[in-house]
């Protein structure tokens, strides 16, 4: 796999918009599983990819906090990309 910048079979130049938006997934999935290894409990809806986050159960205190302080000040986009990565209700 070549490295970001280096000629390769991918040869997009360091910060493509393409692998921004690549690490940015990546940065999304990562805080979703933190929010989730601490606890977190919220469950994601995608209808029509519209998301909407069900809670149902408490988050540990630990997980409550992560969301408000990393998730919730999230502008839209970035917390629908965070969100995704959450379990589903369909996975219930």
């Amino acid at each position: 796999m070549p490295i970001a910048g280096q000629p390769g079979n991918d040869d997009r130049p360091f910060g493509s918009p393409m692998e921004e938006h690549d690490m940015q997934t990546t940065r999304s999935k990562e805080v979703a599983e933190e929010y989730l290894r601490l606890g977190g409990k919220r469950l994601a809806k995608i209808d029509d990819n519209i998301v909407k986050i069900r809670h149902w159960e408490d988050d540990t205190p630990e997980a409550e906090a992560f969301w408000q302080k990393y998730i919730e000040p999230l502008d839209d986009k970035r917390r629908v990309e965070v969100e995704t990565h959450l379990p589903t209700i369909n996975d219930r």
